[in-house]
């Protein structure tokens, strides 16, 4: 039980990475707050979450937008009195070079990316401040520190996230808040299979991610999942403005 009377806000918790999250957190004892552009999906992990003995509450959130985060991060400090775990977990991803790159389409990637956690750590943090610290997670990518080819936007955003984790991090190190991310390589979630029904032919679209991961296979959400608990537990104490890879050995290469 690493985070036994423990409060969690988890954005992007309706499925993948997000759910695995809420899942292992309340495990572990956490009560969670499960956040999610698509209600019924938020509504669907936090029953889980109870069904399996733990204690959730759920809401549709837009993390894009300033007063719903602000809503989320009020509400959850109302039902639990604190907050001591965000995981910035939404994003969405793309698969174009710069030239492919629709203007649109890269402003929302950036968007969803990169304010996403600007705006949770903008509003958590004074909470934190008050309570005398907290953790912060954010799922950035390995294709923010690597080359990956068709990834413009979701390159630069999650290069993005890392940088900016690192500077939230040296911000509030003195108030007692420790800011990680996690950097996934390729992970068999719902995002990525829906990448793959979009390819002209999806079962090679997956045997070429696959060949990319040195292991031999996609990484799991409950892989990922396990590397933010780390960081946000007191195994974590002396960790602050890094990333941690889970990638099968792709930065290695």
């Amino acid at each position: 039980m690493k985070l036994q009377d423990r409060s969690a806000v988890i954005t992007g918790a309706g499925s993948g990475i997000g759910q695995a999250m809420a899942l292992l957190f309340a495990h572990e004892g956490a009560r969670v707050f499960v956040a999610d552009i698509n209600g019924e999906a938020a509504e669907a992990t936090a029953a889980r979450v109870v069904a399996e003995g733990g204690q959730a509450q759920a809401m549709a959130v837009d993390v894009i937008q300033p007063d719903q985060v602000q809503a989320m991060i009020e509400r959850a400090h109302a039902l639990y009195g604190r907050i001591d775990i965000l995981c910035n977990n939404a994003g969405i991803g793309s698969t174009t070079d710069v030239v492919e790159s629709d203007p649109d389409e890269w402003d929302r990637v950036m968007t969803v990316n990169v304010k996403s956690v600007f705006l949770g750590c903008k509003y958590v943090i004074p909470i934190m401040i008050a309570q005398g610290g907290g953790a912060i997670v954010n799922t950035a990518s390995v294709a923010g520190m690597v080359g990956i080819v068709k990834r413009a936007s979701y390159s630069a955003s999650k290069g993005a996230v890392i940088a900016l984790t690192r500077q939230v991090a040296m911000d509030f190190i003195d108030q007692g808040i420790r800011v990680n991310c996690v950097c996934p390589g390729t992970v068999d979630s719902p995002w990525v299979g829906r990448l793959l029904q979009q390819a002209d032919d999806p079962t090679a679209a997956r045997a070429s991610l696959v060949a990319r991961q040195p292991m031999g296979r996609l990484g799991n959400p409950e892989e990922i999942a396990k590397a933010a608990l780390y960081l946000v537990s007191d195994d974590a104490a002396f960790i602050t403005g890094t990333g941690l890879v889970i990638d099968g050995g792709l930065t290695a290469r």
